[in-house]
This record gives C-alpha cells, structure tokens and sequence, in this order.
C-alpha cells in the first residue's frame, strides 16, 4: 500500500517484541524487527540455565516462528552499528534498513564500571550465551577439584563470589546454595563437606535486594544466611586477578569465581547527538517515548529515560512491566487515527524475586504489603510462567520445575562448548 509506513524496531526484548505484536496486523504499517540474535528469550530465567536447571530452549523461542502469523512483520537478523537520523536509515553488520519510524528497544549490557581485570576475567550473567558459558565454568571447575589435593587450591574452585545482590544476586546466590547440600556431593563423591567454599554475596548497598521493602531485605538476608550464603553489604567488588576477588572493605577472597550481577547500562550507537543521553546512557524521551531532538525515532524499556514522571525523576526501574507498558501505550498512540495521543504512566504491579525452594519475597505496589515464603513462591512461579513467549515454554518450563521439586535435582548438567571447524 502507498501510505503504509515503514516501523524499523532494534531489539526483540519485553518491549519491542509486544510493540511488533500489537501493531503486527495494522493495515499502516510495515514492521520490521531487527536483533542480533534469531530468538528471543525470557532473562529472569537465564540464572537458571546457568545452574543446569533448565534447558536454553526452555526460555527461548525463535522470532521467525512467534511472527509468523503476523501478517505486516518481517524479521531481519543482524547487528546495528550505526544510525543515520538525517537520512531515516540504519547501518547494520549485514546491509543498510530505511525506516520511516525508528523504535529503539535495545536494552541493556553489562557494566563493569570500566575495570579491565573484572570485565575480562569474571562471568557476566546477561544472555543466554552468558548464561551456558557460566554453567561450563561452574561444571568444568567442579569436575577439576576432584583432581586437586592440595586443599587451599581446591577450595578456589569451589568458592563463589557473586557480584550484586539484586534480584540476579539473590537467586543465583540461592539456587548454588541448593546445588551444594542436594547435588554436589552426590554427583562429586571425591568431594567431602568440608571441601565445599563458601558463596559470598557481595553488593555496595546496605542490604540485599535494595529496591524492595524492609520486610523483604531481612526475610531474605535471613533465609541466605541459613542456607550458608556469606553476605558482605556496604561494599564494593574492587578488582580481580583470576586468583583472589578484592573488596574495598580491605578484605580478600580466595576464589577462581567471580560472578559479575553488579550492574546494567544501556547500549550506545553511533549516530545519536550527545545530548540524547542521560543517565546510565539511556535515551532521553518525552512521555510519548519520543527521543529527545528526533520526530520519528522512539525508545522502549531499558533504553529508555522518560522525563517528565515526577513519581520516577531519575527514570522507571529497568524492568519487564515497564517495558511492557510503555510499547502497549506507544503501540496504541500509533494507532490512534487523531494525534491526541496519551503519556506513557506506569502502573507499579509489584516486585518479586526467589531466594530458594519455597521462598521467595513479593512486595505489592508501593510496597504497602509483602508477602514471604511458600506464598510468595507460589505467585514467583506462576508470573514467571505466565510471562514466557508461548504454550510450549511454559508447559517445558513447569515440566522441569516440577521435577526439580520432587526430586530436588536437575537434568541439564551438561558441558557443551561449541567448536570452530578448523580450516
């Protein structure tokens, strides 16, 4: 059609993959997704895929397959690299795209806060690829300390520190907690109890899960602590060797682990004005999701630094229910057929995160309420059922889950490395 319009969305995450869908059967437009991966995938989960506790496949399904019945979409597999605003184009790492409308649903990687040693020597928890890599390491070291006998050597291998006592921190900290009393000395019959490091969480604020209400923090510091986590607050993952993890309190921590959870920034690309980026290099909107200094370019989600929300002045939290909302609200203002489009207001559903087999926190809007243990449990399962891409993931993830409560074991402990064919 002559006046259809051409939608150009970078990145397939929360955001730009519920815009795709709802605007996927307009007559208006023409929509195109790029990402530089061919699936999509739920990230809560991705801790644990790096555990072995759930399959890749579980909590990932490729976008060809989820837009096939979208009859306006189509799906570019690529990289961006650069932005070309004054000539409504995109350069990526296989061609050239035109856009009429640019939506920018990047979201976010991992920060290292510029620390060369830490960025190149410990496991960022971001992607799936992230996330298999992490399992390798944790499967390939335990099978290693088998072998040591020298007793201070072997206890590196087994120790675990982890950066970050956000919900990632939390969980992943929890469910190696479990792996220690329920797997590993089962499957590693060379191994003693005493053999076992410890797992040291590790984080700059004065509590773990900081965002979330007191009742939370201490009900969690509390079940951590019983499941042996070691929490050090009020300070700082300073520098790494490979060796030994420094802390800016003056301690050490002998440990070839260091799980980087410590934080997210968001993606740059070249072709933006400078003053488009605000805070942790999010893409300054108005509350139409506009970007600051463009007409036709948006920005969803983790990328995205709505002003003007006097209730959230330093940006809305960096996660799925505000991308979520903000794509349904810039999808409905597409189709609007008058310009009286409506500001994006975020609605506070709650938080959640899970510490272990049966608790888990969760904190209603404004934090009025909290509700702890096998409750909070029950509602962390069925919400993170719930927000998998389809039917099949969700029965796939059950199934295993399901499992794992019975038997308090899991199936995925395998190390799979990919290899280069050589030429």
């Amino acid at each position: 059609m002559e006046n259809t319009k051409t939608i150009v969305v970078v990145g397939g995450g929360f955001a730009g993959l519920e815009l795709v869908k709802r605007l996927g059967n307009s007559s208006r437009y023409l929509i195109i997704l790029v990402d530089c991966n061919n699936y999509n995938f739920f990230p809560p989960l991705i801790y644990q895929v790096s555990t072995g506790f759930m399959e890749p496949s579980a909590i990932s399904y490729p976008y060809r397959k989820i837009l096939r019945k979208l009859k306006n979409v189509r799906f570019r597999l690529g990289s961006l690299i650069k932005v070309v605003p004054e000539e409504n184009k995109l350069l990526l790492s296989n061609g050239e795209l035109s856009y009429d409308l640019l939506v920018m649903a990047t979201g976010t990687e991992t920060n290292f806060f510029g620390n060369i040693n830490i960025e190149k020597k410990s496991l960022p928890l971001k992607t799936i690829s992230d996330a298999l890599s992490l399992r390798n390491v944790i499967l390939t070291r335990l099978d290693r300390a088998t072998r040591i006998l020298n007793e201070e050597e072997r206890k590196k291998y087994l120790t675990f520190v982890i950066a970050g006592a956000g919900p990632t921190g939390v969980e992943l900290s929890g469910i190696l907690s479990e792996m220690k009393t329920s797997i590993i000395l089962e499957d590693y019959p060379e191994l003693k109890e005493k053999d076992l490091g410890k797992i040291h969480l590790v984080d700059g604020q004065a509590s773990v899960l900081a965002a979330m209400s007191k009742d939370a923090q201490e009900y969690t510091s509390k079940k951590l602590n019983e499941l042996g986590v070691t929490l050090t607050m009020n300070s700082l993952v300073k520098d790494f060797n490979g060796e030994t993890v420094y802390l800016s309190n003056g301690n050490e921590i002998q440990s070839k682990n260091l799980i980087w959870a410590a934080g997210v920034s968001a993606r740059t690309f070249d072709g933006f004005s400078k003053d488009s980026f605000g805070a942790g290099r999010r893409l300054k909107t108005n509350p139409f999701n506009q970007v600051h200094s463009y007409e036709n370019i948006y920005a969803l989600g983790d990328c995205a630094l709505i002003l003007g929300d006097d209730n959230y002045p330093k940006g809305h939290p960096q996660l799925a229910q505000p991308a979520l909302q903000q794509a349904k609200n810039l999808a409905a203002n597409l189709i609007r057929e008058d310009k009286n489009w409506k500001p994006f207001q975020y609605i506070d559903k709650g938080s959640l995160a899970i510490i272990g087999r049966n608790k888990a926190v969760l904190d209603f809007p404004g934090q009025k309420y909290s509700v702890n243990g096998f409750g909070a449990w029950l509602i962390w399962i069925f919400v993170h059922i719930m927000g998998l891409v389809n039917f099949k993931n969700k029965i796939r993830t059950l199934y295993n889950w399901l499992g794992y409560y019975i038997y308090k074991d899991q199936f995925f402990r395998m190390i799979i490395k990919p290899t280069e064919r050589k030429k």
